[in-house]
């Protein structure tokens, strides 16, 4: 695995902590493809750092790509239905 493949599996994996909907799902196929990307352009300082890297992509939700700000939205909403239904 190159340098490069090794730093797009952090971010992803960092982007599905940030997005996954509760601790016993996967994150989706989506937030992975939609916010790697942002991850990696907003975030590249906070390698390896998984929390400090969901803190950077929390902090710069209004600088993500539309998609990405559309998967963190749609999650969070999730988050906050199951949160009220518990």
């Amino acid at each position: 695995m190159t340098r490069n493949q090794t730093i797009a599996s952090l971010f992803a994996l960092a982007t599905a902590i940030a997005l996954q909907t509760s601790p016993g799902l996967a994150f989706s196929s989506e937030a992975q493809q939609m916010c790697s990307g942002d991850a990696m352009r907003l975030c590249s300082s906070e390698i390896p750092d998984i929390s400090r890297i969901t803190a950077c992509m929390v902090r710069n939700r209004a600088h993500v790509s539309p998609g990405c700000r559309a998967v963190m939205a749609r999650e969070a909403a999730a988050r906050k239905r199951e949160a009220a239904a518990q």
